[in-house]
């Protein structure tokens, strides 16, 4: 199974940078960015020239290998739960205390759902756990970054990780697709409010990307997962991985989009052309 060890500065400079421009020396907040394509994206962000990463996750251990991996000078762990607003708020008002501003918020933290219930099934339980997580905590983190940038006339950028089943409809896992569908919503509601303050909102979604989260799910390990959904995609030749999800979010956060707002961005290889 992937897990996250330590990566050495000279394999994820190589891996990650630079080539896009990111607005004068950012402070980024990740939720989720311990492990998977938070993880990828903290690195992608290191490498570009953030001037500080904050990891808001609940995975300690692996948040703070991945500052030993990136240097305490230009990353930090702060433990979130984003299902407890309050500890949303903390992490983005301890980021401003510390660094002086927020530039960017990738909000990225999300469960995939646990079974393969349709609509006749539904357990409602699960799905208010699911919709905690991928919804409302998702809205907490654009509301308070929001508020920071707005506060400080921080001209920022918010990025939500998605999905490709926002625009799709599926045979089962009905509770996933529908707290997709609702960060989709989030997001164009969000880029429409927060355009006056010059503020830009966008989405990433991704098609099936071997991170540990899903391998955990089907109990595979990620060139089985990379195997076994390779064949759904148009596009031949090239396996998307973290890395390739990271290069669309770090494009989205950067001064190359700066004319892009309330878009959703599809990493798929070309599976939407298909199904």
């Amino acid at each position: 199974m992937e897990t996250c060890n330590v990566v050495p500065k000279k394999t994820w400079t190589r891996l990650y940078g630079p080539c896009l421009t990111l607005n004068q020396d950012p402070t980024t907040i990740i939720t989720g960015g311990a492990s998977g394509i938070g993880e990828a994206a903290a690195y992608h962000f290191a490498a570009h020239g953030a001037q500080m990463i904050v990891i808001a996750d609940i995975q300690d251990e692996l948040g703070q290998k991945v500052v030993e991996s990136i240097g305490s000078h230009k990353c930090s762990f702060m433990h979130c739960d984003v299902t407890d607003e309050e500890q949303v708020k903390n992490s983005v008002q301890s980021t401003v205390q510390n660094y002086g501003r927020l530039d960017i918020m990738f909000s990225n933290a999300g469960i995939f759902s646990s079974s393969t219930q349709n609509v006749l099934e539904l357990d409602l339980a699960q799905f208010d756990r699911l919709f905690n997580i991928n919804v409302r905590g998702m809205a907490a983190c654009v509301k308070h970054a929001a508020r920071a940038m707005v506060e400080l006339n921080v001209r920022g950028s918010i990025v939500c990780t998605t999905s490709i089943a926002a625009s799709a409809a599926g045979e089962m896992n009905t509770d996933y697709f529908i707290t997709k569908h609702a960060v989709l919503g989030l997001m164009r509601s969000a880029s429409k409010q927060l355009g006056v303050h010059g503020i830009r909102v966008n989405s990433v979604s991704p098609f099936a990307v071997g991170t540990p989260l899903l391998c955990r799910y089907l109990g595979k390990e990620v060139e089985e997962v990379e195997q076994t959904y390779e064949p759904y995609t148009r596009l031949k030749g090239v396996v998307l991985k973290t890395k390739h999800v990271a290069d669309a979010v770090l494009f989205l956060a950067s001064q190359d989009s700066e004319l892009i707002t309330g878009h959703d961005l599809v990493v798929d290889a070309g599976y939407h052309l298909v199904y």
